[in-house]
């Protein structure tokens, strides 16, 4: 068939040729070059061996890879409904743009959802409401045993490494969170300049490969972390367990992405694929993470420390809620990630089956913590798709204290949801190390678009929590939030979900906990 089809080619390419001679010279030497280029091209699809599709289709196959390569472009902007697209869809996502421009971004004529569909999720609005707060609440993060607590916002920058976003993205989000008094989250990819020059509040997060505090041999360095803690910008440390993109796998940063000055500061070789290992090695058990809380809380001089996780299995969390209480010391809090986070690279397998929502996980923590007489001690961050002040309210209700947001912070500072964050080829310079793409983003605009997304975004949250007739997030109860779990029944979460009491895992376990209480060992992330 391929033969046939350069042959009619041909044809018509002489019979086109005769009708151009006539016209002019120069129209005759253009069109033989094009008949020689696609000649050639028809010629090459036919005896290579890559694409079957060219062996059976010269020259015209090609339209099937233009189009593929278009393909995300013309879903999101010509087939993608407002309310159906994924990760985000179009009203987040325009949502976001509009707060960050300073526009209220308020809708007419009605949602667009269906809100008789099952599974929908609704605020459940007070007849009475209350004024709103004058100040936005923040939450005092430091348990008995740290000595420098700090005062977190209710939405904060999630953890994003220099690697993953460029230095100018890095900038803005920095600038942008200290201008509007909240945290920025390093990520694991180590403290850099980028992370403490615009005078933001800092979480260092460490992972498993100890960027920016690390031996030669890929070990923890307590000197150097010690010396790095200590500056001012730093406010807590956060151990990185698992990531809701693709726990149990550590961190992957392609090597397209590994510049010199990305290797410098990781202390890695530049050009090549930098993989986090899957586990820690300065610990091995639930025992000896809270040993590793306690140790680095010491070296940074009573800084805040916790950690972060994708939660997997419920019987994992009440093991570190046993470690607490046998060694009688606490992280001062827990960051819980859902397993519909994204910003990091993983395989597909990962990032869609691998880890609980954050809806599960947040509530698995909140009720583990409960349930052992811990909760009051160790405050709860929920991230994972938080974006509007309904996912802020929401992850309240469930059981946080506050929020992170990476892909949003992305938003604000430009991100049209590419998809190509491991590419190295962000289309608008936010995920990306190639410094002709990363100038394109101005570090002062977008500094002042982060902070008038994040205040926005927070101001939301405040009047619906006062629409609910909560003044406070204190104030807020599972009553509040209701789903629809079938064509005609609703349900409160109080109803839905189990909401253990305090210390009842240590007085009096419900059968729904027994087995996996009595599987949870201290000694072992492996139940017994």
């Amino acid at each position: 068939m391929g033969r046939f089809f350069v042959v009619g080619f041909l044809a018509v390419a002489v019979v086109a040729v005769g009708v151009v001679a006539s016209i002019g010279s120069w129209a005759w030497w253009i069109l033989v070059a094009v008949v020689a280029v696609l000649l050639g091209v028809g010629v090459y699809d036919l005896v290579q061996t890559r694409h079957s599709v060219l062996r059976n289709y010269p020259i015209l196959g090609h339209m099937r890879f233009l189009l593929e390569s278009i393909r995300p472009e013309l879903q999101q902007y010509f087939i993608e409904r407002n309310f159906d697209g994924r990760p985000f869809d179009r009203d987040v996502r325009t949502m976001v743009y509009e707060r960050a421009k300073g526009i209220h971004g308020e809708l007419s004529f009605g949602t667009e959802r269906d809100i008789e569909s099952v599974g929908y999720e609704s605020l459940v609005h007070s007849t009475a409401p209350v004024d709103e707060p004058s100040e936005p609440p923040r939450v005092l993060i430091g348990g008995p045993d740290c000595k420098r607590p700090y005062s977190m916002s209710l939405l904060n920058i999630s953890s994003m490494s220099f690697g993953a976003l460029s230095g100018n993205a890095l900038r803005a989000l920095n600038r942008g969170a200290a201008a509007g008094g909240f945290a920025h989250d390093t990520g694991e990819g180590g403290l850099t300049p980028y992370h403490l020059d615009g005078g933001a509040d800092v979480v260092w997060e460490i992972g498993s490969a100890y960027f920016g505090a690390r031996t030669k041999d890929g070990r923890f360095d307590p000197g150097e972390f010690a010396d790095k803690v200590a500056h001012d910008h730093v406010k807590a440390v956060s151990i990185k367990l698992s990531q809701g993109a693709k726990p149990g796998l550590g961190g992957v940063l392609p090597a397209a992405k590994v510049s010199e000055e990305i290797a410098r500061y990781r202390g890695v070789p530049a050009h090549e694929k930098c993989v986090s290992p899957a586990a820690h090695t300065e610990f091995h058990t639930p025992r000896e993470l809270i040993g590793f809380v306690a140790r680095l809380r010491e070296l940074s001089d009573g800084k805040p420390v916790g950690f972060k996780l994708c939660v997997g299995s419920r019987v994992d969390v009440l093991a570190i809620c046993k470690a607490i209480l046998a060694e009688g010391t606490a992280p001062d809090f827990i960051i819980v990630d859902g397993a519909e986070g994204g910003t990091a690279a993983a395989p597909l397998e990962y990032e869609d089956h691998v880890g609980l929502p954050l809806t599960d996980g947040l509530m698995t923590v909140h009720n583990a913590l409960v349930g052992t007489g811990l909760r009051d001690r160790i405050r709860l961050g929920a991230s994972g798709k938080v974006a509007t002040g309904t996912d802020i309210v929401k992850r309240l209700i469930q059981g946080a204290d506050y929020t992170n947001a990476a892909r949003a912070m992305m938003m604000a500072i430009g991100c049209i949801q590419a998809q190509r964050c491991h590419t190295n080829e962000c289309p608008v310079g936010v995920a990306t190390q190639d410094p002709r793409r990363a100038r394109a983003l101005d570090v002062g605009d977008k500094s002042q678009r982060v902070q008038r997304y994040q205040q926005a975004t927070v101001q939301q949250a405040m009047q619906l929590m006062a629409s609910l007739g909560a003044p406070t997030p204190a104030d807020l109860t599972p009553h509040m939030l209701r789903k629809k779990i079938s064509p005609t029944i609703q349900r409160s979460y109080a109803e839905l979900y189990e909401w253990l009491s305090p210390t009842e895992l240590l007085t009096n376990t419900p059968p729904s906990w027994h087995t996996d209480w009595t599987a949870a060992n201290p000694d072992s992330f492996r139940p017994r």
